[in-house]
């Protein structure tokens, strides 16, 4: 079993700004500062926005700390989870999936409660958050309030 301490998980909204530069510099230090605190692993939900965002950067970080793990915990299985979306945002799903330590799907196929089960997943098996919530409202506001009822640390950018 791993222990929580090693454990971050990510949470943020599928809209991002136009230029992400201050957001992407505020995520890689966030992710770096916990890599000192000893995290090794990062829990990712697999959507689309900051999700991916986050995905990539750890997968950046990987070159220079390679001890660190991105776990993909998806809400369902790929194909259904990607049902909807863009043809380059399936490409650089599949290619981040690719490329992860492990993938983790929860459901056999997708439910309405299936989105919501694998935000909670995360914040039950991690010790921290690192969160982009621009929005009083959705899943990355609840996932947020959450984490913050669990007692994660939050890193908020």
């Amino acid at each position: 079993m791993i222990e929580r301490s090693k454990v971050a998980c990510f949470s943020g909204h599928r809209k991002l700004p136009k230029d992400c530069t201050e957001l992407k510099a505020n995520l890689e230090k966030a992710i770096v500062e916990l890599i000192e605190r000893g995290v090794i692993f990062f829990g990712n939900g697999g959507a689309v926005g900051f999700d991916a965002f986050a995905a990539t950067t750890v997968l950046k970080l990987k070159e220079k700390y390679p001890h660190i793990r991105l776990v993909m915990v998806l809400p369902c299985p790929p194909e259904e989870q990607s049902l909807k979306w863009s043809e380059e945002q399936k490409r650089r799903y599949f290619e981040i999936l690719d490329q992860s330590d492990k993938i983790r799907v929860l459901s056999p196929r997708y439910t309405s409660g299936c989105m919501l089960n694998r935000n909670r997943h995360l914040v039950d098996n991690s010790a921290y958050l690192i969160c982009y919530l621009r929005e009083q409202r959705g899943g990355t506001f609840y996932t947020v309030k959450y984490a913050e009822q669990r007692g994660l640390k939050i890193l908020r950018l």
